[in-house]
């Protein structure tokens, strides 16, 4: 019964999609995008707190890392792109940051990947999305995503620990325990919004570059995107680490990890669209933001 449940949202989801008139998304050739990403970025960069270590995420998000989503809002009053968080740090993005030289090579296996995350974001991962945007409405969406970074606690606070960073492990400690009792499963953030108590964001692939383990070749992985050999270690450790794999178990565990990627890009706000927009050369720019964001959040 339940794997009919999953068939059959599964089938109807991209229908709904397709078939929605009123959700603002953006497939190849659109353009009517609302905000541009280099306009986004300015956005949340003048309304947030730059300097400050990012939030999230350790999940899995397809073709481009970015920190968590966020439900607040600029200073004008345009909603904010909800793949960056008020807390996240920007600071990557600079034009005098200096530029890492990334190690890519097996370059042509690479493009193989991104192309064909690409092809699945379009034309398999959106539909669903703008589907499940249909279906579930915003504040659902936010506290399904905040019960799975609840359930990520122990990849935050482990990691923090190993690294000497006692205060932010206790810290997340402590969100765990507010969010789990007064946030009602982790639904809500009742840490952050009634105690002023904030994510760190660590997990086992900062560890071992905290530690002076190198990042490796770049690799873009199927499905999880942009990575390098040390990071692709640490997801699968951190997979270990979340409890959404002790809660869960084979064909569940898998189908909570799609509908958690479903619910992360249902909130985004066009981001790799804006990239593909207005980058050369998408794969280079992806590749080079994400060495300089995963070396940001080591360094800090």
């Amino acid at each position: 019964m339940k794997q009919l449940l999953v068939l059959t949202l599964a089938a109807a989801l991209p229908v709904a999609g397709i078939c929605g008139t009123n959700i603002n998304s953006t497939y190849p050739g659109d353009t009517n995008m609302t905000t541009s990403y280099a306009s986004d970025i300015a956005e949340t960069t003048d309304a947030g707190n730059p300097n400050k270590a990012a939030e999230e995420e350790t999940g899995h998000l397809i073709l481009a890392e970015v920190p968590a989503e966020t439900d607040n809002a600029p200073a004008n009053g345009d909603q904010a792109p909800a793949a960056w968080d008020d807390d996240d740090d920007l600071s990557f993005l600079d034009d005098d940051e200096e530029i890492l030289d990334v190690w890519d090579p097996i370059e042509p296996f690479n493009r193989g990947m991104f192309w064909f995350n690409d092809k699945l974001y379009f034309y398999l991962l959106k539909p669903v999305a703008r589907g499940w945007r249909w279906l579930i409405p915003h504040p659902g969406q936010v506290a399904l995503r905040n019960v799975f970074s609840n359930l990520a606690t122990p990849v935050r606070m482990i990691n923090a620990g190993l690294q000497g960073k006692f205060g932010d492990a206790g810290n997340e400690l402590n969100r765990f325990a507010i969010n789990t009792t007064i946030g009602i499963g982790g639904m809500f953030d009742s840490a952050k919004a009634h105690f002023d108590i904030k994510k760190k964001d660590e997990d086992t692939g900062q560890t071992l570059g905290h530690y002076g383990v190198g990042p490796g070749p770049y690799l873009v992985l199927p499905f999880f995107g942009p990575s390098n050999a040390r990071d692709a270690v640490g997801l699968l450790a951190d997979s270990r680490l979340d409890l959404v794999y002790y809660l869960w178990e084979d064909q569940d565990y898998w189908t909570a990890i799609i509908l958690e990627v479903i619910n992360k890009v249902a909130l985004d706000k066009d981001t790799y669209e804006g990239i593909k927009r207005d980058a050369l050369d998408p794969y280079l720019f992806i590749r080079d933001a994400h060495a300089q964001y995963r070396q940001n959040l080591i360094e800090n």
